[in-house]
């Protein structure tokens, strides 16, 4: 036994190898569970009781040469792969383009920072969502068009489930789940059934707000707007309300700031009127407080909502909303800056 070890110890002594793989096959011959050197092992069993002692101490010197050996040859062709010519740890590193924020993002964080400095935080909800949040609660007729198919998006055969068209549902959630004050905005994504065009795509981008407190007025309205305004397209904005009609509001209007090319002298970005719409407002209708049973004896609040895009279209002068969505390098790369 004695003799085969000191030849195996011999042998072990000249290993080479031409490569990481042969000395990788050296570790397996002699060291891997079914190697020549744990098969001594299994042998030693055998070994009279007076040579245990002189055969053990010769196979663990043994193993302890086979590793060191083989080792020495793994260490040899790892440092050679490291200073070999096919990497220069002095080289300069491969340039990597630095990436930017889709301008929709910007635009959002912009605005959610702008409301946030003056109260307002910040509430999201469900995109598929049921008729009484997104229509019934919010004191829409049930023979108003925005009801019909061809202006929503009906997911089920349940006619009480769709994607939602405008983030006006969150309001009702929060509403239903919080009493006033109630100060939040709520940005999102929304679907509505309409051909795609350079000014209109069946996804957007919504931020609604909502104040509802004691003696809330319209005046408290149109400040906030106006700060609002001269905070996203500077101090020099000015901004006029018109009436019109929203289902959930009353009065309602529709908010129209100068022209921020032309400062309200008149361009074809305003049609020469001097003024751009860029959002609808007014006071929450007191049937919508009744039905997230806020008291509207009590209470009063206003409500407002902005299409994302349109802000982004204006603030950037994009005329096109499809180029939000085409994911163009050529396009995003121009907002690396805002980032």
């Amino acid at each position: 036994m004695l003799d085969k070890i000191n030849k195996l110890l011999e042998e072990i002594k000249g290993l080479s190898a031409s490569s990481a793989e042969e000395a990788e096959q050296l570790r397996i011959k002699y060291l891997s569970k079914k190697g020549i050197i744990p098969q001594l092992f299994q042998e030693f069993k055998d070994v009279p009781n007076d040579q245990k002692k002189s055969v053990g101490q010769a196979i663990n010197q043994l193993k302890a040469a086979a590793q060191e050996t083989i080792n020495n040859l793994k260490e040899q062709f790892e440092e050679s792969q490291l200073t070999s010519g096919a990497t220069d740890l002095t080289l300069p590193g491969t340039f990597m383009p630095v990436g930017s924020r889709h301008p929709l993002s910007i635009i959002r964080k912009q605005i959610v920072d702008i409301f946030g400095r003056i109260g307002f935080t910040v509430a999201e909800g469900p995109e598929i969502e049921d008729d009484w949040h997104v229509f019934e609660a919010l004191n829409f007729p049930p023979e108003h068009p925005a009801r019909d198919m061809q202006d929503t998006f009906f997911i089920t055969q349940d006619p009480d489930i769709l994607l939602r068209t405008h983030t006006s549902s969150v309001q009702i959630r929060v509403m239903e789940q919080q009493k006033p004050p109630v100060r939040a905005i709520f940005p999102g994504r929304v679907f509505r059934n309409e051909a795609i065009s350079a000014r209109a795509h069946c996804i957007f981008h919504q931020v609604e707000g909502l104040y509802i407190d004691e003696d809330v007025s319209f005046a408290d309205l149109r400040q906030t707007l106006l700060y609002f305004a001269k905070e996203m397209f500077g101090q020099e904005t000015r901004i006029r309300l018109r009436p019109s009609y929203f289902p959930f509001t009353e009065p309602s209007a529709e908010m129209d700031i100068s022209c921020t090319l032309c400062g309200g002298e008149g361009c074809n970005i305003c049609k020469h009127t001097g003024w751009v719409e860029i959002l609808g407002c007014g006071m929450v209708d007191p049937a919508v407080l009744s039905n997230c049973e806020i008291d509207p004896d009590k209470y009063t609040g206003f409500a407002f909502g902005m299409g994302i895009e349109r802000i982004a279209m204006l603030k950037y002068q994009i005329n096109d909303i499809r180029l939000f969505f085409e994911n163009d390098v050529r396009f995003l790369e121009q907002f690396r800056a805002e980032s």
